[in-house]
């Protein structure tokens, strides 16, 4: 078996220059995409300003981003399949439309919902373009540098992530913030005609798209008769479902607020369990569809096969642990550190900024060795990375905090390229979008979970730590203190405040530390593919 032994794959000599340009017009589509998810965060006081928004609706401000969470989402499993389906170079132009719609309402919307309606409309047009360009890339590249170039595409979404913020920051100082938005729109006509160009038509013929639809799906029912919902292309009725589902946890978990008793009682974490139930209900539905459905929007028997099914749950661990790294950091280097805000956005590059390098990294490397041993390798990285962070004293020296977030980045970022190209290996030719959606909405998924569960945990232990904090909290200076003592109390407090977030702060690193350890054991049953010759990048003349 293939997930049992080495395959060996013969690279061929040269790689068409058609497919070299259109890997960079899809790297540039997904890394604009990528930008958006970020480039608000440096910008939100300007944005308050424009749409009128005071200090007691921060909580409603939080939806500019939350809406792009959701909309990023729940987009990539239908896209994924409607470019099985119809074809990538047509979905790719529909995608970059919905991107390009979405900036521009963007732009000129001044109400804050119709304003984050614009967004969630923007993400689906650039969460679709994720796996669009994954299968798009795969099609034009020969198995033996699948990982490579895969790798190169999840390099330009990180890389998009990272410099997101710089991006909106820098663009917003020449004119206004809805600088970001308006550039979208001629970046967006001039990939549609690049995609149009460059991407071919379709998969495969008609006939045999077709006979393959006949032979993919769930058999027919028992009496020969199928409703009208269930005898088309595309599982529509299913994509509702799932989307309903993944906008279930993602509202219930992803809005909760934090609160932190200064008087030792037990936090709590607010959960919206509504919006929980309904997920849980709309996806047991989604489960019970999908199999009676002739072409499901997603072949639940895909699961049943080792190495898809590991990929999927190596990309949840992956986000669970990642994000929190990405939050941990900053919140800490404000608050333990001391460090300005903008020592704290550097601080994070550290970790983010390696994760583009390892994933082109670890594409050449899963090409050459193989998936399966570079997943391991990266995974072991990252752990390893996070076990030194765990270790940081409270007057981290600048080598040791660059170092341990960058051997954390690296681990992160060899594992992209040997992931996807598992799952996309795994479901074959006609449903790589599809494969490639689900494997990064594991993902993103993690991330959501993963940052409710952690912050909930962090919020009751560090309650529980102040709790035993013997040293009363100063409220107000007693009259038989002299200055002196009543600086010391103040001193002693702050110190025994400051060691329990710094145990907080060390136990969410071991635990996360723990969580991408984990992940080795799926990587156990990835692909273990290599080829003759894909030491040498596509792009490179042999």
């Amino acid at each position: 078996m293939e997930t049992q032994a080495a395959i060996v794959e013969a690279v061929p000599a040269r790689v068409p220059r058609g497919a070299i340009l259109a890997m960079a017009a899809l790297c540039a589509a997904v890394f604009v995409a990528a930008l958006d998810q970020t480039m608000v965060l440096t910008v939100m006081p300007s944005i308050m300003v424009s749409l009128y928004i005071d200090v007691t609706r921060l909580n409603d401000l939080g939806w500019i981003i939350t809406g792009y969470l959701l909309g990023y989402t729940i987009a990539m499993p239908l896209f994924g399949r409607l470019a099985d389906v119809w074809g990538r170079r047509p979905m790719s132009i529909v995608a970059l439309g919905l991107f390009m719609v979405g900036s521009a309402f963007c732009v000129f919307l001044g109400r804050l919902d119709l304003f984050v309606a614009a967004r969630v409309v923007q993400a689906m047009g650039g969460g679709a373009l994720v796996p669009i360009a994954m299968a798009a890339a795969a099609d034009m590249f020969p198995p033996g540098r699948r990982a490579l170039v895969l790798g190169i595409i999840g390099g330009a979404a990180e890389a998009g992530g990272v410099l997101g913020p710089i991006y909106g920051a820098s663009l917003t100082a020449l004119w206004s913030w809805r600088l970001i938005f308006l550039v979208n729109i001629p970046l967006c006509l001039f990939l549609m005609a690049v995609c149009w160009r460059m991407l071919r038509p379709g998969l495969v013929p008609r006939q045999e798209e077709a006979a393959a639809a006949d032979s993919d799906p769930q058999p027919a029912p028992a009496d020969g008769k199928t409703h009208w919902w269930e005898r088309g292309r595309v599982d529509y009725v299913g994509a509702a479902l799932l989307a309903l589902a993944l906008a279930g946890v993602t509202i219930g978990l992803g809005t909760g607020t934090q609160t932190v008793d200064t008087g030792g009682a037990a936090g709590a974490t607010a959960v919206n369990w509504p919006w929980l139930v309904v997920s849980v209900v709309a996806f047991i539905a989604f489960v019970l569809f999908e199999r009676r459905h002739q072409r499901p929007l997603i072949r639940l028997d895909f699961f049943k096969r080792p190495p898809f099914a590991a990929a999927n749950i190596a990309h949840f661990l992956v986000g669970a642990a990642l994000i929190i790294g990405m939050v941990e950091i900053p919140l800490y280097a404000y608050t333990l550190f001391g460090m300005t805000e903008i020592e704290g956005g550097l601080l994070l590059i550290r970790l983010t900024l390696m994760i583009p390098v390892g994933a082109v990294l670890g594409g050449w490397l899963a090409d050459l060795v193989g998936y399966r041993i570079t997943a391991v390798l990266g995974f072991l990285i990252s752990c390893g990375g996070y076990l030194l962070v765990s270790r940081w004293p409270l007057d981290p020296t600048w080598v040791t905090t660059t170092r341990d977030l960058m051997i954390s980045g690296l681990g992160f970022g060899l594992v992209v390229g040997p992931i996807g190209a598992t799952a996309i290996t795994a479901v074959g030719q006609r449903w790589m979008a599809t494969g490639s959606a689900l494997v990064t909405v594991s993902r993103m998924v993690g991330m959501v979970v993963g940052l409710s569960a952690l912050s909930s945990w962090g919020v009751r232990r560090f309650n529980s730590l102040a709790a035993n904090i013997t040293t009363p909290m100063p409220t107000f200076r007693p009259p038989d203190l002299t200055d002196a003592e009543w600086q010391a109390r103040v001193d002693a407090y702050a110190a025994a405040t400051k060691a329990a977030a710094h145990a907080v702060f060390s136990e969410f690193f071991i635990i996360a530390a723990i969580i991408i350890g984990l992940a080795v054991i799926p990587a156990v049953f990835f692909y273990n593919k290599k080829a003759r010759g894909a030491s040498r990048l596509p792009f490179l003349p042999h």
